[in-house]
């Protein structure tokens, strides 16, 4: 880096991060289950305290990437794999549809009533998600996904790494809208 750049503040201090480290020498699912914890926090950290122009707010022409649809997609994310696949339940998608593919992020607009619902259904599929893995009676229940049988370990590996991916997106997004930087 050049000298005339300054490093943006950090988002939060250390001392004052809400997400916890998790758990040390835990069984599996109380680990796996942390991480997963972490990576939702992480979310919800890098949304919190914007509007909802800020948060509907597109990262670079073409995407149509912006946190409210990030919010959007993890939700339909959880409700795939978690009521669909895993559950077996009827889930029809809240926000995708053949003629709108990318109804998650495309929907994603700058109003308050989208942005409040999108929070709330984001929090339903991780309360279902959550009752699912606390119920189940080990990691090796299976489901089904489109390449075959799926066990719920891999799906809790797989929602870690979609949620890890997606906070990486939201770092630049954030950064982006304030300049505010870190985990």
């Amino acid at each position: 880096m050049s000298g005339t750049g300054q490093r943006a503040e950090m988002f939060v201090p250390f001392e004052d991060d809400p997400r916890e480290g998790g758990p040390s020498l835990e069984d599996e699912r109380a680990t796996l289950g942390a991480f997963l914890r972490r990576q939702r926090l992480t979310l919800e950290l890098k949304c919190a305290g914007l509007d909802a122009a800020q948060l509907a707010r597109r990262s670079v022409e073409p995407s149509t990437m912006s946190l409210l649809g990030l919010v959007r997609h993890l939700a339909e994310v959880e409700r795939i794999w978690f009521r669909e696949r895993l559950a077996g339940l009827d889930a029809p998608p809240h926000y995708r549809s053949d003629s709108e593919p990318d109804g998650d992020f495309d929907g994603a607009v700058a109003d308050p009533a989208v942005v409040a619902e999108a929070w709330e259904t984001w929090r339903a599929e991780v309360a279902f998600t959550d009752r699912f893995i606390a119920e189940a009676p080990d990691l090796d229940v299976v489901g089904r996904s489109e390449q075959g049988p799926v066990s719920l370990r891999e799906v809790l590996v797989h929602l870690v790494e979609e949620y890890g991916r997606h906070n990486g997106h939201a770092d630049l997004l954030r950064e982006r809208i304030d300049g505010r930087v870190g985990m």
